[in-house]
C-alpha cells in the first residue's frame, strides 16, 4: 500500500488547477445563444483527448515516475475531463432529442475507451523505444 505524501497532494492539487483552466480556456467563451450541442461536443471531445492522454502517460510511464504520473494524469487530466458535465450534458441532450442523446453518450463512452486504448497502445511503444543517440 502506498504511503500518504503531502508533496505529491500538492503536486494533483497545482496539477487539477492547471487542467480546469485548460478546459474553461475551452468552454468558457461559448456563452448563451450558442448551439445546445455545442458544449456536450466539447466535453465529449475533451473527455476523449484527456482519455486518449491518460492511456499515453500509462503506458509511457508505467508504475515509473509516481509524481509525474500523479501530476499529469491525477492532477492534469483530472481536472481537464469531466465526467460529471458529461452526465448532466447528456441528459439535458436527451431530455430534449432522445436519439441524439443516446448517440452523444455512445460516442463518448466508445470514444473515451478507444482513445484510452489507443493511447497505452502508443506509450508502451514509446517506452519500449531506446532513446535515440544523437549524431
Amino acid at each position: 500500500m502506498a504511503r500518504f505524501s503531502w508533496v505529491t497532494l500538492v503536486v494533483v492539487i497545482f496539477g487539477g488547477a492547471l487542467g480546469v483552466a485548460v478546459r474553461a480556456v475551452l468552454v468558457v467563451p461559448w456563452g448563451p445563444g450558442v448551439h445546445p450541442l455545442v458544449l456536450p461536443a466539447i466535453t465529449m471531445l475533451v473527455n476523449v483527448a484527456g482519455s486518449f492522454l491518460l492511456g499515453l502517460i500509462a503506458g509511457r510511464l508505467g508504475p515509473r515516475r509516481p509524481r509525474l504520473r500523479a501530476f499529469l494524469g491525477t492532477g492534469v487530466l483530472g481536472g481537464f475531463t469531466t465526467y460529471s458535465a458529461f452526465a448532466v450534458q447528456t441528459v439535458q441532450v436527451f431530455g430534449a432529442a432522445p436519439v441524439t442523446g443516446l448517440l452523444l453518450a455512445a460516442v463518448a463512452v466508445l470514444g473515451g475507451v478507444a482513445a484510452a486504448a489507443w493511447g497505452l497502445v502508443i506509450g508502451r511503444r514509446k517506452a519500449t523505444v531506446p532513446e535515440e543517440v544523437g549524431g
